[in-house]
């Protein structure tokens, strides 16, 4: 059973030691994911299951962790044995930040949601909304982006699986498949939605929204 979910992004810049003297452009992401995920905790979950891109593997429990060296920041997240992908990582140091303990599964697929459960989706919008984005100018970018926020503002699970993975893989919009796995696992719950942010400050889609079902 799904309590909440709440979606953030997931670019190693979100991290402070990451991207140092970025709080101009990232603070105001940074604390709405802040702010998403101790939401999302609020309702008392017995596990929460990060769910991201990655390559295609089995689900794994909290003594997964991932580290951000590659990024040149000395930070570990999660558990001990270093094998998260980068979306996963950003979910695990989210959890580390905002002090869960508790149990943890970390999914590249579609998790099992069994038991009192909340969801934390790690999703970039297109990396195609500026020239300086990593994938340059597409001007349907942004109408895109519009339409993923639109859904999660409303809490239309219906939207997020109708979203069209073509033009996802056109746009670079990665973390599209996890919101369509979002929307699978709350198709016809009653959903309380907040959209917490939208915006591209790197050129990159950023949104963040809570779920309460």
């Amino acid at each position: 059973m799904i309590l909440a979910a709440a979606v953030c992004p997931h670019p190693p810049a979100l991290v402070p030691e990451v991207s140092p003297g970025t709080d101009a452009e990232l603070g105001p992401v940074r604390r709405a994911a802040d702010e998403a995920v101790r939401a999302l905790l609020d309702v008392a979950p017995e596990r929460v299951v990060v769910l991201g891109p990655g390559p295609s593997a089995d689900d794994l429990d909290e003594d997964a962790g991932g580290s951000l060296a590659a990024y040149g920041a000395a930070v570990h997240a999660g558990g001990p044995t270093t094998v998260l992908p980068l979306s996963l990582t950003i979910g695990a140091w989210l959890l580390d930040r905002a002090g869960w303990t508790g149990p943890r599964t970390y999914s590249t697929g579609r998790p099992d949601v069994d038991g009192r459960v909340a969801l934390l989706v790690m999703a970039d919008g297109s990396a195609k909304r500026s020239l300086q984005a990593p994938g340059f100018l597409d001007e349907r970018a942004e109408g895109f982006d519009a339409s993923i926020a639109a859904a999660l503002a409303a809490g239309d699970p219906e939207a997020l699986t109708a979203l069209d993975l073509g033009l996802a893989e056109e746009l670079a919009a990665g973390g599209v498949p996890a919101l369509r796995t979002l929307g699978e696992l709350t198709k016809g719950a009653d959903v309380t939605a907040r959209l917490r942010f939208d915006a591209a400050p790197l050129g990159v889609g950023y949104l963040v929204a809570d779920w309460v079902l």
